[in-house]
């Protein structure tokens, strides 16, 4: 394992995702919550008396917090930009939900600001840093489990009536493709490659953000992803990959799993496991990533990449594009 160092953590935004980020963080050696923040004073102060740190009434007060050292950006997808700005002008490391951002141009301008500030930056995109998902991206990188040739991927689940406004508010990047329709899309990236075309169809809502959600795309070699997303069904979340010599599964959700297996079409199976633990929910690699980056004084995480962010972030802008998903003022 490498190197890692303490981290000192600020959280902005306390909803679900933040909650069970908190929780995982627990799982992390060296890591502790020194400050969140809120809009709210009250549910800052609720949520430091149930997880530790500090509580802000603002989020302008949580990125000036001396303690803070890197900031958790939790709040919706639209003020993304917004927030992450305001830490790393403070001089603090930033890790921002995904996606990073609603379109490609706030993701570039994300980045720049990182690159202006020598600030560390990373999408929080957990699923990459699975110990899991890394045994098999690395498996598959070395060719002993053949080439990849197809790749299926889903994930959703039938979002209530009650769920949070940012899952149905279109100015907050309400729809089924970047709430879940990014695990699927990153996965064949991560899996064939940067994708060289791509088709897409969608069912929008009445509302005009996108309800389901299907996109294939084509890689390098003429391999091909089939990847959806919804929030109105109870969809299968599996995920497949197919290659010339067999067939690799995965036990759960395919985000997450608890293991992988290897379905040779000739010799017996192999179960994958990861070769560290998974902390807490999956959720405290990614924290352990930053904590091993900054030990390392990098500023971009080789697992996520800035790169293949922004290449995710163009491709959605396209699938949009293609589907007629436009969120007010953005197009």
């Amino acid at each position: 394992m490498e190197q890692t160092v303490p981290v000192a953590w600020g959280i902005l935004a306390t909803g679900k995702i933040a909650t069970s980020f908190a929780r995982d963080l627990r799982h992390v050696p060296g890591a502790r919550i020194a400050a969140v923040g809120s809009r709210r004073e009250e549910s800052a102060r609720s949520f430091a008396a149930e997880h530790g740190g500090r509580a802000h009434a603002s989020y302008e007060a949580l990125v000036t917090d001396p303690e803070v050292e890197v900031v958790y950006v939790a709040s919706p997808h639209a003020v993304h930009l917004e927030h992450a700005r305001m830490a790393l002008e403070a001089g603090k490391h930033v890790l921002c939900e995904k996606p990073l951002t609603l379109d490609l141009a706030d993701a570039e301008e994300m980045v720049r600001l990182a690159r202006e500030h020598d600030r560390f930056l990373m999408e929080a995109m957990w699923m990459a840093c699975h110990p899991v998902i890394r045994a098999v991206v690395d498996a598959l990188a070395s060719g002993r489990f053949g080439t990849p040739r197809q790749v299926h991927a889903d994930l959703g689940f039938v979002v209530p009536p009650t769920a949070s406004p940012r899952m149905s508010d279109l100015a907050l990047g309400a729809g089924a493709l970047l709430d879940m329709g990014i695990y699927p899309l990153t996965f064949a990236d991560l899996v064939l490659g940067p994708a060289e075309e791509v088709r897409a169809v969608a069912g929008l809502s009445p509302r005009g953000y996108d309800d389901d959600v299907a996109v294939v795309t084509r890689h390098a070699g003429g391999a091909v992803a089939a990847c959806t997303a919804s929030m109105t069904s109870c969809s299968p979340r599996l995920g497949t990959i197919a290659t010339d010599r067999g067939l690799i599964e995965f036990d759960g959700d395919f985000h997450h799993p608890r293991a992988a297996r290897w379905l040779p079409a000739d010799g017996e199976p192999e179960t994958l496991t990861g070769a560290e633990p998974v902390l807490g929910g999956g959720l405290g690699n990614e924290a352990l990533e930053v904590a091993r980056c900054l030990a390392a004084g990098r500023r971009e995480s080789t697992l996520v990449p800035h790169e293949r962010t922004l290449r995710l972030m163009r491709l959605m802008d396209d699938v949009r594009a293609q589907v007629g998903l436009e969120y007010p003022g953005r197009g």
